[in-house]
């Protein structure tokens, strides 16, 4: 018999505990991990919700929610977010439900059901899976965004025997060949993963300057100009690095940086996340993220990965240098009677039929010329 309860979390370091154990027999993504959720977990959920499920006193399932109050209506609740800006700045993706594996769609659907009749829910960065379970226990649902996460199958590169550029399109072949030579002239590249907490976070500092100066000059602020997102990441790699499972990686070329990737290692994935190039104006035909990605598929490819995942996004980038997709959905839900579901919902409605009025007056213009 499963039984699922919703409480409190009156501390986090027991909580951890227990999150750990349940997370070593899920498949569970990086972001369920407790290295990311457990990360200032005190901070990030200033009023928490935990829905647990058990068997038999073991736990099965875990989903930890921090909870919005309101004058009006229900309270929301975040999974995995706190709900404010400044806090969830170090963006959530591959969000869910943390269960035993093989049980996934059962489990998340008992664990949804037990909050989404009485709280409205913002969930970011679900799977298409986490998706249909909320839309089998919720009153209402709407999906707010919807993006691909491109990724490269290396383990089918590994199986195949196939080299990865050769099933890169022309251009981007040309590409990477062209602006690798053109580095090539300073010295052989090289890539360099840090090994230690401290030079992790020497290397995450370095990364974050070039990071900000390229964002700024595009009159952008930038994820670094958050102070939260700095504090975040420092902790995060303190933890994680010791664990395998932060991967910052620098590239250069007769010691002349070319970038640095901050990317993150769980269970056969290399998940990259975040990232800083040197962009030099006199060779304009230097591609140093091209580069840098490249090299990273290699050594990813190299040290036995199954998948580079490039994370929630539809650059030209990532698409050339991917062969697959899966796609994140950020969506909000709740009761049926919960009055700011059903606003959204009427908004959704009405911007629906004024497109279609919208399309159906130019092909009546369209018509009578």
């Amino acid at each position: 018999m499963t039984v699922v309860r919703v409480s409190s979390v009156e501390n986090f370091a027991e909580l951890g505990v227990r999150w750990r154990d349940l997370e070593r027999r899920a498949a569970g993504s990086f972001f369920q991990s407790w290295t990311w959720v457990g990360c200032l977990a005190a901070e990030r959920f200033p009023d928490p919700v935990l829905v647990e499920a058990t068997e038999a006193g073991r736990t099965v399932a875990l989903a930890l929610f921090n909870r919005v109050r309101r004058w009006v209506g229900p309270a929301i609740l975040h999974l995995g977010e706190s709900g404010t800006d400044e806090l969830d700045c170090p963006y959530v993706e591959q969000n869910g439900v943390l269960t035993e594996a093989g049980r996934e769609d059962e489990l998340a659907v008992l664990c949804l059901r037990a909050v989404a009749s009485r709280y409205d829910l913002a969930l970011s960065g679900l799977g298409e899976p986490v998706l249909a379970a909320v839309r089998s226990v919720a009153g209402l649902v709407r999906v707010t965004r919807s993006q691909a996460s491109p990724f490269v199958d290396l383990a089918a590169l590994r199986t195949t025997g196939r080299a990865y550029l050769a099933d890169r399109s022309a251009n981007t072949r040309q590409q990477i060949r062209r602006s690798d030579r053109l580095y090539e002239r300073l010295g052989p590249i090289d890539i360099e993963r840090a090994d230690t907490v401290e030079s992790a976070h020497a290397m995450l500092d370095e990364m974050a300057a070039l990071h900000q100066a390229a964002w700024r000059a595009r009159g952008r602020p930038g994820s670094f100009a958050r102070p939260f997102f700095c504090r975040f990441h420092r902790e995060l790699i303190a933890a994680a690095i010791p664990r395998g499972e932060v991967a910052l990686l620098k590239v250069f070329s007769n010691e002349i940086v070319i970038g640095i990737l901050y990317n993150f290692v769980h269970r056969g994935r290399m998940l990259a996340y975040q990232s800083g190039f040197v962009y030099r104006e006199i060779e304009p035909q230097d591609k140093p993220g091209l580069t840098c990605h490249h090299r990273a598929i290699r050594f990813a490819f190299d040290q036995g990965l199954d998948i580079y995942d490039f994370l929630a996004g539809e650059d030209r980038y990532k698409l050339s240098l991917a062969d697959m997709s899966h796609r994140q959905i950020w969506a909000s839900a709740g009761p049926v009677w919960s009055p700011r579901q059903l606003v959204r919902a009427a908004a959704d409605t009405f911007r629906r039929w004024k497109v279609g009025a919208s399309s159906d007056q130019e092909a009546t213009r369209a018509l009578l010329g």
